[in-house]
């Protein structure tokens, strides 16, 4: 039974209740006032179904936006006045509890809606179909939304409810909508843009679903920068980039990222943070585009110049440096770090790396971490003296040169520690290693000596090398070629000081005396004989021979080294039949054949001048102990011209009439399936042209399609490579009928 403490509590409630509704009213007349307020309010604030007449087809944009259009029924004044007597009576949190309510209650009416959209759209895929109901929603949410008037209160709370409910209610199959509507107003903006993101903006889509809007900007970067942009390396991208950028994203960030701009400067200071992250995603894009191409990037420079300008660029700003080479290394390990590459390829490849990486990155850093294993593997390889030497004479075997004859040539840079008082001087790079200091880029011909710890192992090259090259100068070219080469030691004794230089200048003096000892005894004694006499105890090792020239070959050397004995009588000649070069013109019976050949092959056709047909070992005791390969070869030479025939194996007889067939083309096509037994002749030709094969596999496979010269050019590099270039013009057709390689726009490839 209820106390009279507690009956007095409820008593005075009651009482304070009653005079907050009833206010000064006479009666209960303030409270009847009162209860026809709560109801005008209520009615007011229900939830209306406002159909499904537009359902599909949307309402038009422009109706979504503004204030709802009120029942000509409802009269606002006597709502305003609702409204204010409930706030006055401090009802209004109860009245704004009970509408929520109802919005929530009702909520499922928007619901059916959104379910009929997003099934049309399962259908159609037409961003449009979401696009209507996102302006289906707008018109939901103005419908039920509170006039401004009653106050921003009601309103937020409002707003607040409506948009909880939304996002709880929208399937999964929204987002991917959401995003297609998003993707299709930045490539193709329509009339309604603007409403779409206005209506972002109403029902709170714009901040919830911000990152969304931002992977459809950067998405469209990445595919503009990937379809315009790749693999197109001949100049700098990030000017016409930005443009791009500045055209067709900054105006679509605008309604999003700037709303509420008055002016260009407050737009531009709106856009700043997120246009940052937009520039970002552009370098970074463009630096894992430029990263991935990077090896092929470095085959094309100088071309490509441009492309490492903008990863320099987009290095400053991306931190992927340690990407970038892991890139370039994982790259070099499997195009070009193997056998199959020759090494003068490697070479250039090596030398287009410091250069393409000193644009890169100048300091050097990203050089160092990317060269180490090419050194390492270069010093493993016993002919990289061979070919950076080659390289620093001017090799004429072809091919792109490792140094620019533009660089003026200075002395091999040895490494300094860093001279502090330097007042340009610079700490090291943070990502360093500790060995940096040490390997600082110089020049590019001083780095490729740097791959070994001396440069003795170079002088001894240069001095074999130049031998080679002076003794297979011809006599007609005698004086211009010996130039040449006196030219090029004076460039290598800036590089390697004139000391290391000393052997190579006796060499040249041995040219100029054997010119004016020769130029005097064809005085006294003219002769078809032009020897290269030269000093023992200063040139390089020479190989020996056991070849002996027969006939008149024999009887011109004799005469010649009597003559010279004459001259200088303290000396006498040592003849080296083996080099050389034999000028030769052959009578046959119906044609005359004029060719330059090495000695053992003019040994070989003298011999035919005392008979038409020798066997193999004949014409190896004719001209003194040589090996039968290199015999072979010799023979090769004389069937090609179709001067001999090897009528069965070993026998080779001379073609005084030619033969309509000529050479039989077996000779190179080893690759034919269906094929005549092979002579000897015809087998070691085809043995060579299959270990040859392997470096024009090599070649095309890390080089893509090459012309034939430049084929020809690489294989000279190739060991004991002597192959005319129709020769090889045959050995690739037959390569070609095997399915191996095709050929297009005179480039060779292979077949994938």
């Amino acid at each position: 039974m209820a106390t009279a403490a507690l009956r007095s509590q409820v008593q005075a409630k009651w009482n304070e209740g009653f005079t907050r509704l009833n206010r000064t009213e006479p009666g209960i007349s303030g409270l009847m006032s009162y209860t026809e307020a709560w109801n005008v309010a209520q009615e007011y604030l229900r939830p209306r179904n406002i159909g499904v007449a537009n359902s599909i087809q949307g309402a038009s944009p422009e109706t979504t936006h503004g204030e709802p259009e009120l029942d000509e029924s409802v009269d606002i004044s006597q709502v305003k006045t609702a409204f204010d007597l409930i706030n006055r009576s401090r009802r209004l949190p109860v009245m704004l509890e009970v509408f929520l309510d109802a919005v929530a209650d009702n909520f499922h009416m928007v619901v059916v809606d959104i379910q009929r959209y997003l099934a049309q759209y399962q259908v159609d895929r037409d961003p449009e179909t979401i696009l209507q109901l996102v302006f289906r929603l707008v018109e939901w949410y103005r419908t039920w939304a509170p006039i401004e008037e009653l106050g921003p209160t009601i309103r937020t709370a409002y707003t607040l409810t409506f948009q909880t409910r939304l996002f709880s209610a929208l399937p999964a199959e929204f987002l991917g909508g959401f995003k297609a509507l998003c993707a299709s107003s930045l490539v193709k903006p329509s009339p309604h843009t603007a409403q779409m993101w206005a209506s972002f903006e109403t029902l709170g889509m714009a901040d919830r679903y911000e990152g969304i809007v931002a992977t459809v900007g950067y998405e469209r970067i990445e595919h503009y920068i990937h379809e315009t942009y790749a693999k197109k390396w001949d100049g700098q991208i990030l000017p016409d980039l930005r443009k791009w950028m500045s055209t067709n994203i900054v105006p679509w960030m605008l309604p999003m990222y700037a709303k509420g701009a008055s002016s260009t400067d407050d737009a531009r200071s709106m856009l700043a943070n997120v246009g940052a992250r937009f520039d970002f995603h552009m370098n970074k894009t463009l630096c894992d585009l430029r990263t991935s191409e990077i090896f092929d990037i470095i085959v094309d420079y100088p071309d490509s110049e441009g492309a490492l300008k903008d990863l320099r660029e987009c290095l400053q700003r991306v931190d992927q440096r340690a990407t970038l080479v892991q890139a370039l290394r994982r790259a070099n390990h499997k195009r070009l770090l193997h056998p199959g590459a020759d090494t003068k390829i490697i070479l250039q490849q090596y030398v287009a790396t410091i250069k393409c990486l000193r644009i890169v990155d100048p300091p050097g850093v990203l050089l160092f971490k990317v060269a180490d294993p090419i050194r390492r593997y270069l010093r493993e390889r016993p002919d990289t003296i061979r070919s950076i030497v080659a390289n620093l004479v001017g090799d004429d075997d072809g091919g792109d040169s490792l140094v620019d004859e533009n660089d003026q040539p200075v002395p091999l840079q040895q490494q300094d520690a860093d001279n502090f008082n330097d007042p340009n001087w610079d700490p090291e790079p943070v990502d360093a290693g500790p060995e940096f200091r040490t390997n600082k880029p110089s020049d590019v011909i001083s780095t490729l000596v740097s791959i070994y710890d001396s440069k003795d192992l170079f002088v001894k090259e240069l001095q074999v090398l130049l031998a080679q090259r002076l003794l297979a100068i011809k006599e007609e070219d005698n004086t211009a070629k010996v130039d040449k080469e006196r030219r090029t030691i004076e460039i290598l004794k800036i590089r390697f000081g004139e000391a290391a230089m000393q052997v190579c200048e006796v060499m040249l003096k041995d040219m100029s005396d054997s010119k004016r000892i020769d130029t005097h005894i064809q005085s006294q004694k003219p002769s078809i004989v032009h020897p290269t006499i030269i000093s023992r105890n200063f040139w390089p090792a020479l190989e020996s021979s056991d070849i002996i020239m027969p006939g008149q070959f024999q009887e011109l050397q004799k005469a010649y080294a009597k003559e010279y004995t004459v001259s200088k009588p303290d000396k006498k000649l040592r003849w080296l039949p083996h080099l050389g070069t034999v000028h030769l013109e052959l009578e046959l019976r119906d044609r005359k054949v004029d060719v330059d050949v090495p000695p053992l092959e003019a040994a070989f056709i003298e011999l035919f001048s005392q008979k038409n047909v020798w066997t193999m070992e004949e014409l190896i005791a004719g001209v003194g102990s040589v090996d039968r390969t290199a015999a072979l070869k010799a023979l090769i030479t004389w069937i090609d011209l179709g001067v001999l025939k090897e009528d069965q194996e070993n026998v080779f007889r001379l073609l005084e009439v030619e033969e309509e067939s000529g050479p039989a083309p077996s000779r190179s096509v080893p690759m034919a399936v269906e094929e005549p037994a092979l002579t000897a002749a015809q087998q070691q030709h085809a043995d060579q042209m299959r270990l040859y094969w392997n470096f024009i596999e090599g070649m095309l496979t890390n080089l893509g399609p090459m012309s034939l010269d430049k084929i020809q050019s690489m294989l000279r590099l190739a060991p004991n490579y002597d192959q005319s270039i129709d020769q090889l013009a045959g050995f690739m057709a037959a390569a070609s009928r095997s399915g191996r390689v095709t050929s297009k726009d005179g480039l060779w490839m292979l077949n994938a």
